[in-house]
């Protein structure tokens, strides 16, 4: 069910949970600003999620409330995900979706990194 990313931080989401380790996660890249981890129903080739560590709705918030070094090592965290994972010369897509509109499912902010393949248009036509 799509979320409004307007609403306060529900630490009991997902997400939340699976950085409190409470529940398990194919874990590919941490670092004090971010944690990545395989999706458990992989869109692509190459699904990963990248999540910031900090309790942000979405990128409205985070960019508002997350300190300079936090956005600074969150966006260099997904593109280090991407050189690690060899999608860099073939190209990958990024995906956050935010707010109901968008479908946004997690109410904690997170990036999708697709690759592996050709992905197709952007939206459906």
């Amino acid at each position: 069910m799509p979320i409004d990313a307007t609403l306060p931080y529900d630490d009991s989401n997902i997400f939340a949970r699976i950085l409190r380790g409470e529940i398990p996660s194919k874990r590919v890249y941490e670092d004090e600003f971010a944690l990545a981890f395989h999706d458990i129903n992989p869109q692509a080739p190459t699904h990963i999620l990248v999540i910031p560590k900090g309790a942000h709705v979405s990128w409205d918030d985070f960019s508002e409330r997350a300190s300079a070094d936090e956005i600074a090592g969150f966006v260099r965290a997904v593109g280090k995900i991407a050189r690690e994972h060899g999608l860099v010369a073939p190209g990958y897509r990024l995906l956050a979706n935010v707010g109901a509109d968008s479908g946004q499912e997690v109410p904690h902010l997170h990036v999708h990194i697709f690759g592996g393949r050709g992905l197709g248009p952007m939206l459906a036509r």
